[in-house]
């Protein structure tokens, strides 16, 4: 498996990620599939990764295994949280690996490359969300160090979910 910073040029890669592995985990969960489309469409459309990559905020990684692409992760630097009253906290805001590569501990070593970047940036803190029926996941985290910190809700066209706050200490870079 190989790990690199993502740039501007893997913008369509990041998009296609995103829209299998978003399906794969969460397309069950809509009962109108045109929601899920409007969805994926706004959110994992190529220009507004182009964007997202430039904003000196927002670091991308992906993942590979034999030169083919299977997971990307998401740090947002200065992200502050209702949770939390540091203002010295980024957000670990996506992790996603396609599912045929979950056994690979992908998703582990991307969260490790996120954590090492929070730490040797000076963060104190870091935060994600999680919905609150990916079990697999809050797992995860939970055995990584996060624990709960509240709950919120997010509206995609129709559907309502409960989502998970979960946030872990870092320790200084030596």
């Amino acid at each position: 498996m190989q790990i690199r910073r993502a740039n501007n040029s893997d913008a369509a890669t990041i998009a296609l990620l995103g829209r299998f592995t978003f399906t794969e985990t969460f397309g069950h969960l809509f009962g109108d599939q045109q929601d899920l489309l409007d969805y994926l469409d706004r959110t994992f459309n190529v220009e507004k990764l182009h964007n997202s990559i430039d904003k000196p905020n927002n670091l991308y990684w992906l993942a590979f295994v034999d030169n083919l692409p299977i997971g990307y992760a998401k740090l947002k630097l200065n992200s502050s949280s209702p949770f939390i009253e540091s203002n010295n906290i980024c957000q670990l805001q996506k992790i996603y690996v396609l599912k045929d590569f979950l056994s690979k501990k992908v998703g582990l070593t991307l969260q490790s490359k996120l954590l090492e970047k929070a730490q040797n940036l000076g963060y104190e803190e870091i935060w994600l969300s999680v919905l609150k029926e990916n079990l697999r996941a809050i797992r995860f985290y939970e055995k990584n160090g996060f624990r709960i910190i509240g709950d919120h809700g997010f509206q995609i066209g129709k559907e309502h979910f409960n989502f998970q706050a979960m946030s872990k200490k870092l320790s200084l870079p030596l």
